[in-house]
């Protein structure tokens, strides 16, 4: 396996989990700048709010989906980010709620951009995840198994499953930039998108039940739903 630690100074180690944060919001910034979407006081007063909303939203649901009493026995684990934790549904709704305060009513215009940057974000999210050796996938006994330091027994590389469903919603994403499109098309695509490629992908990730569902996958389901609510609200029209 790959090494996670892409280089170390002096003792303080840069992950390539890390990396792909830093790498995401650079390419975020420099995507909307260049589509021109809000002028540049607004972008960067937006990009400030949802970096710290997502990241206090992924850090609150990463640890508490772990254990709901984490943060009340230790608060300062939630500055640890050294010991993992970070939920996608989490970084999502915090960072909804934090554009929220500085878009308004250009919400939707900036959520049909943004995904693009995102969505292919996360297709380098889920290799780091593979080169950290979490999230593995459930035992075993295809050809392509992968066997995990952090895991006994042959696992299904659910990582790169999850990376090329990411790479596919990218490419599906990209297309339907380039035609023209209603308001918001873009942006509950990626939702449903993600909903329905999220449920899928975690049959094969080794989780926690809940009436036979993982909770990413109930909240998978709702993703799926507002996808298709909003798509039959459209076609009305």
């Amino acid at each position: 396996m790959i090494d996670p630690v892409l280089f170390n100074i002096g003792g303080f180690e840069i992950k390539y989990y890390g990396l792909v944060y830093v790498l995401g919001i650079f390419l975020t910034y420099f995507y909307l700048k260049r589509k021109k979407v809000l002028d540049e006081d607004k972008l960067d007063k937006f990009l400030f709010y949802l970096v710290v909303g997502m990241f206090i939203g992924a850090r609150i649901f990463g640890i508490t989906s772990n254990e709901p009493y984490a943060l009340l026995k230790n608060p300062l684990e939630f500055f640890m980010v050294w010991h993992g934790g970070m939920s996608f549904f989490g970084g999502f709704f915090g960072g909804l709620i934090a554009s929220y305060f500085v878009l308004r009513k250009d919400l939707l215009k900036v959520g049909d951009r943004i995904v693009i940057p995102i969505s292919f974000t996360l297709v380098f999210g889920r290799l780091a995840n593979f080169v950290n050796q979490e999230l593995v996938g459930t035992i075993t006994n295809v050809p392509w198994c992968v066997n995990f330091s952090t895991a006994i027994g042959c696992r299904h590389p659910y990582q790169i499953y999850s990376a090329l469903w990411h790479l596919i919603l990218f490419l599906i994403l990209y297309f339907l930039s380039k035609n023209n499109y209603h308001r918001g098309t873009l942006f509950f695509s990626f939702i449903l998108g993600y909903g329905f490629f999220r449920f899928v992908t975690d049959f094969f990730k080794e989780r926690a039940t809940i009436l036979g569902l993982s909770v990413w996958q109930h909240l998978s389901i709702i993703f799926f739903i507002v996808g298709i609510l909003y798509f039959l609200k459209i076609r009305k029209r």
